[in-house]
């Protein structure tokens, strides 16, 4: 039966509105089906809307499934904070303070609640295999890979094509070629790709990019915490350890901003969110 639906549009690693990756979360879904979330998630044509239901796991505060308007996935970086943010803002009650223990299709997830409201997720382990392909080049339109670091496939239940660059300028030029990016994405089996590239002389020490096709059509991710996530696997796996800051989306004229933060109890991928739309949806 139709009924009104808490429902909040977020916008993810920001701090100020219309900057980050938004995202629609479906705060009341416990009734809702498969199918009906699979509808919802294509109406909102957002990369990603997510719905919340009570948790299965005693130890999870929730659980959540995550629909982008093709397909579910079992994990992603800015759904995670997201819906973190907005059951937050609702008034949920935790069960250990100052951390948010989400249930999803890879398991559990922790999200810590930073002194400023900030949100960091604990990134899942990855899986990484360095991925060989001479048409790397023709696919990105780019000679300006950096050949002192290994491409590779990181896999944390979405899988990400990670490739360095030379610089965060090489990385904020790259204009693929959609024909041989889709071959690519499809030889190597993953969701998107990832360039990134070291800037210098700002907060930030890396810029990149989240890349994927559609429909035969190329397009670009706001901001992107799995594949950030991913990244931090695999700087880790070259021996860098040092937190950082990462610049995302200036290609397409937004500021998202993220960190990463090395420490004992994990690796920590965290930002602001704030809301942008708050209301009821009729479903």
């Amino acid at each position: 039966m139709t009924r009104l639906r808490a429902f909040k549009q977020v916008d993810v690693f920001t701090s100020s509105p219309l900057n980050g990756n938004p995202l629609a979360v479906i705060i009341e879904a416990n009734d809702l089906s498969h199918e009906q979330m699979r509808a919802i998630a294509r109406w909102t044509n957002l990369s990603e809307t997510t719905f919340v239901l009570p948790a299965e796991d005693p130890a999870a505060d929730y659980r959540v499934r995550i629909f982008t308007p093709d397909h579910e996935l079992p994990f992603a970086g800015h759904p995670t904070l997201g819906t973190a943010h907005a059951l937050l803002e609702s008034g949920i009650t935790l069960k250990i303070k100052g951390r948010i223990i989400q249930q999803c299709g890879i398991g559990l997830v922790t999200i810590k609640i930073g002194a400023d409201n900030d949100l960091a997720f604990a990134a899942p382990q990855a899986t990484l295999t360095e991925f060989t392909d001479a048409p790397l080049s023709r696919a990105l339109n780019s000679e300006a890979i950096d050949s002192r670091l290994p491409v590779m496939i990181a896999d944390m239940g979405i899988r990400w094509l990670l490739v360095p660059m030379t610089s965060a300028e090489a990385v904020l030029a790259i204009k693929p070629n959609v024909v041989e990016f889709e071959r690519l994405t499809k030889k190597a089996r993953v969701n998107g790709v990832m360039p990134f590239g070291p800037l210098n002389g700002e907060k930030e020490q890396y810029e990149v990019r989240g890349l994927f096709t559609a429909n035969g059509s190329l397009i670009e991710d706001p901001v992107t915490g799995s594949a950030n996530a991913c990244l931090a696997r695999y700087l880790q796996a070259q021996g860098a350890e040092l937190d950082y800051r990462v610049r995302q989306g200036t290609a397409m004229q937004r500021a998202g901003r993220l960190s990463v933060t090395y420490a004992a109890d994990g690796v920590w991928i965290g930002g602001q969110t704030l809301t942008v739309l708050n209301g009821t949806i009729s479903v």
